[in-house]
């Protein structure tokens, strides 16, 4: 255990102590997660070329998952490079600068994405419901809007968190026992008043991410009863099969992030140590499995992904 205290006021240097508990495991827990984050980059970055270069995917719902691969590389890349680096070289310090930086991007790509999955639940709503609209509804100038929009207003909610650590004085220890810097674990480090961190780091973005939810869920009801309403089948099973990667990837998504919030206000009797691997998984595991899904599930781009990698697409 490290023992690092410190009596100034200035902001200096973090220790992140990785997961507690389980140091002398932290080479062999680096393994699966660096393969892990390997699987991620790749995934997403081959996405990224698809939509990039072929002329059939240039539509609105690939243009929203374009922006979701590029918010769980940002995701995954802000946090597991240190995470890795905390593991195998044992180099825990990090900059009171460095932490403020992984702390809004960690913030700011999780809430994004929330946004981004209730802006491609409208696609498909449009998608479905009013079909013989859906080009005149989503033009590229609104598409455009909406993705500016949703990322201005990441951006608007996630800020204000900087400047409320950054104006703490920190007069204790500056251990925080985690593998990353968030809002909330660095403000209780502080020697000074922190309520209006919790309330505003916690309650803003939860409340955030629920209106996200709601409107999901409204998305989806709508959806599922006009394809009730559609005379034959096949047409309700096409219709249901557009949107099924869609559906995996929010389950991806928001189950974990509703059992760390149950977990946070009711499991008093979870371990930390458990709380804090759950977390490593969640920044890892959902932008791995993304790709992996929407290659699956979405026929378009299954097949643009066997013809990338057989021999004529080699060629």
């Amino acid at each position: 255990m490290i023992i690092f205290n410190l009596s100034s006021y200035n902001p200096g240097n973090f220790i992140l102590m990785g997961i507690p508990g389980l140091e002398q495991f932290h080479v062999w827990i680096g393994i699966p997660f660096c393969i892990i984050y390997i699987v991620a980059i790749m995934g997403n970055c081959i996405l990224l070329y698809l939509i990039a270069v072929e002329r059939s995917l240039h539509e609105p719902m690939f243009f929203f998952l374009s922006m979701l691969a590029m918010t769980d590389l940002i995701l995954s890349t802000t946090t597991v490079p240190k995470t890795l680096i905390v593991f195998w070289l044992e180099a825990w310090e990090i900059t009171f600068a460095g932490c403020l930086t992984q702390m809004f991007f960690l913030h700011f790509s999780s809430v994004l994405d929330s946004a981004i999955l209730m802006a491609m639940a409208f696609d498909r709503y449009v998608a479905i419901c009013s079909p013989l609209r859906y080009t005149t509804i989503l033009t590229p100038k609104t598409i455009i809007k909406i993705a500016v929009g949703i990322t201005f207003r990441t951006f608007c909610i996630i800020l204000p968190d900087v400047f409320l650590v950054k104006r703490l004085p920190f007069c204790r220890t500056r251990i925080i026992p985690h593998t990353y810097c968030e809002h909330i674990d660095i403000a209780r480090l502080s020697c000074a008043d922190i309520s209006i961190n919790i309330w505003y780091g916690f309650c803003v973005p939860i409340m955030t991410v629920i209106s996200d939810v709601i409107l999901i869920a409204v998305s989806y009801t709508l959806i599922l009863c006009a394809v009730f309403r559609l005379p034959s089948r096949d047409a309700r099973q096409k219709a249901l099969g557009t949107c099924g990667s869609h559906v995996c990837v929010i389950l991806m998504f928001y189950t974990p992030v509703l059992f760390s919030i149950l977990a946070h206000r009711f499991g008093r009797n979870i371990s930390r140590t458990f709380h804090i691997m759950f977390a490593n998984l969640y920044i890892v595991i959902p932008p791995a499995l993304n790709p992996i899904v929407y290659g699956v599930k979405n026929k378009q781009i299954k097949d643009k992904v066997i013809y990338l990698f057989s021999t004529k697409g080699m060629e």
